[in-house]
């Protein structure tokens, strides 16, 4: 499993996007470094406030926004639901929502990846930006579909 470590700038304005957004629960947090453990079916991710104390990894400094060359697709049970939490919670919305179909040879039937031939795997999805910058693509999985040759 891959489970993201990101910076914010301000930890309880990240959790109230991650958890009121994007349903996200915290598992655990450290207060006194300004960190937390988050976790959703299929999902963890770890987010700490970059000034804050404790081990920061940089390559280079962190500016606005953080994300830059990054998105996170997401797959939810209902992304119609969370874009309009998303709104709500004035988030910014890069993409809106749309049903897009991608070209693929290979279709995941039970998990597992076959080769198929000619297909498209269909996304209904929508882009958000969280508060710092961070792009996440919540999608809805709308199946495989054959196409001609």
């Amino acid at each position: 499993m891959l489970t993201p470590e990101i910076d914010v700038v301000d930890l309880a304005t990240s959790l109230r996007f991650y958890v009121g957004v994007l349903e996200f629960r915290v598992l655990f947090e450290r207060p006194a470094e300004r960190f937390a453990y988050l976790e959703r079916p299929g999902a963890e991710l770890m987010i700490e406030e970059a000034a804050g104390p404790g081990r920061r990894f940089r390559t280079a400094p962190l500016e606005a926004p953080f994300g830059r060359g990054v998105n996170f697709q997401l797959r939810v049970t209902d992304v119609d639901a969370m874009l309009i939490r998303a709104v709500a919670a004035g988030a910014e919305i890069v993409l809106p929502m749309e049903d897009r179909w991608y070209h693929v040879d290979v279709v995941p039937p039970g998990g597992r990846w076959q080769q198929v031939g000619p297909t498209e795997a269909g996304n209904r999805q929508f882009v958000v930006a969280d508060p710092d910058g961070y792009l996440w693509r919540p999608f809805q999985d709308l199946g495989a579909r054959h196409t001609p040759s």
